[in-house]
């Protein structure tokens, strides 16, 4: 097979968890994948995943699944070569070897061949961690998983596991040994102490935890949103001041009330709240406005930030009174604990933006809905930002809150990590000191 490199092995440990079917390999990794995010990365077992992504079965499809298989393993070895230079410890279900040993117990020779050829070319895990159990447990969680198609029975079993306890030992692999016949806890326990795997939990930093996120349409909110996701949490604490994010965006209530239209349109009672454009909706009635940021409220207040994690309030505005008159009515859990930062782009760049970035067929998505011009000369051709906040930073006075802010110019569009770095780690910077200090 072409395409698989020899890859130098690097310090950082590749681990593969083998073992009979249903003792936990994937029900473990899934644990570990959720407490470890930074410092893991977790692959599903290859053969499954082609199987089930192809629709192939185990038994009758081989020669098709082998194939599927053999081509996707330079894809599957170039992302674990990767995130082994990324310094991160990669843990596998299961691995090649494994498909091999059933293989070779089924008289799959052709696949026999193919691992053989490739055995020397592959980047083999540093460590083999063996989920073990009497073959009577693994038929019994079987039955009780309830899934014929990975099912699979003693007689295959047990040469299975004798072929592949041969296959290390030829090759001399550091394999450790796990009883997998106890309590879930202490199996997860035990696999996250051979690991060497502590949970940190969140970074002790102090984080924003409300960030109110304002600017015309397509100002580049969501795109910033996106970015941060991204970051490593640890990352996103300590040079951007926010925690786990958790978005809530007024434009899915909005939608929500445009189709809720269409529905009244289809019973003949007529629209209530807006009027149709085209392929898309324009708002007919402006308190909408004032009841999407009740609805924003809501949703705040069924779940108020908790340590460590930031909620990023997102929507635009656009009037004479616009921002004021919205930020006036959002919950005093915002008001009192967050800060803003406004994406500040021209009308005809956000007319630009607002154009590229519509797809039809996803025209209810945060990143790619489209706001029609005639609602965008209407509503967003000016706002009150400016007159509210006349300074690039500093503090609104609302009612009785001192909330912080920070202008940023975004434009022209950041394209890169680089770009949203350099534009937004000195803004959140600068917002989290006026914060700290209000």
């Amino acid at each position: 097979m072409s395409g698989v490199q020899v890859l130098l092995r690097p310090f950082f440990m590749y681990i593969a968890i083998e073992g009979f079917p249903a003792l936990g390999k994937s029900e473990v990794l899934a644990l570990l994948r959720l407490y470890f995010p930074e410092k893991l990365l977790v692959l599903p077992e290859l053969v499954k995943e082609v199987a089930e992504e192809k629709k192939l079965d185990l038994f009758r499809d081989r020669p098709r699944l082998n194939q599927a298989i053999l081509k996707r393993l330079p894809e599957r070895q170039a992302l674990i070569h990767k995130a082994l230079e990324e310094g991160k410890m990669v843990l596998e279900d299961s691995h090649l070897a494994v498909h091999a040993a059933y293989s070779a117990i089924l008289g799959d020779a052709e696949l026999c061949a193919a691992f053989q050829e490739l055995e020397a070319q592959i980047l083999w895990p540093d460590l083999f961690l063996r989920l073990e159990a009497p073959v009577e447990v693994s038929l019994w969680r079987q039955e009780a998983r309830g899934d014929p198609r990975y099912t699979v029975p003693k007689e295959i079993l047990l040469p299975m596991l004798a072929w592949l306890s041969a296959w290390h030992a030829r090759r001399g692999d550091r394999v450790e040994v796990i009883n997998a016949d106890q309590a879930p806890w202490e199996v997860v326990a035990e696999v996250a102490k051979l690991l060497g795997l502590s949970y940190t939990g969140c970074p002790v930093q102090e984080v924003l935890p409300y960030l109110i996120l304002l600017g015309r349409p397509a100002a580049g909110k969501s795109e910033l949103i996106q970015f941060l996701q991204y970051l490593p949490l640890s990352e996103r604490a300590q040079a951007y001041h926010l925690g786990f994010l958790r978005v809530i965006d007024d434009f899915p209530f909005l939608w929500e009330k445009f189709r809720e239209d269409d529905l009244w349109e289809e019973l003949g009672c007529g629209r209530r709240y807006s009027r149709r454009v085209g392929e898309n909706y324009a708002v007919s009635d402006d308190c909408l406005w004032d009841f999407l940021i009740l609805r924003v409220n809501e949703e705040i207040e069924k779940v108020p930030a908790r340590s460590g994690e930031t909620v990023i309030v997102e929507f635009s505005r656009g009037g004479a009174q616009a921002y004021r008159r919205a930020l006036a009515r959002l919950t005093p859990y915002v008001l009192e604990g967050g800060a803003i930062l406004y994406l500040h782009v021209s009308y005809q760049e956000s007319l630009r933006r607002n154009r590229a970035r519509y797809d039809r067929d996803r025209r209810d998505g945060i990143l790619t809905h489209s706001v029609p011009e005639e609602e965008m000369a209407r509503t967003y051709a000016d706002d009150d930002w400016y007159t509210l906040a006349p300074s690039e930073a500093g503090y609104l006075s609302l009612g009785s809150f001192r909330v912080p802010y920070v202008t940023v110019y975004n434009e022209p569009e950041p394209k890169s990590v680089a770009d949203f770095s350099r534009r937004f780690r000195p803004a959140l910077e600068e917002l989290y000191q006026l914060w700290k200090n209000r």
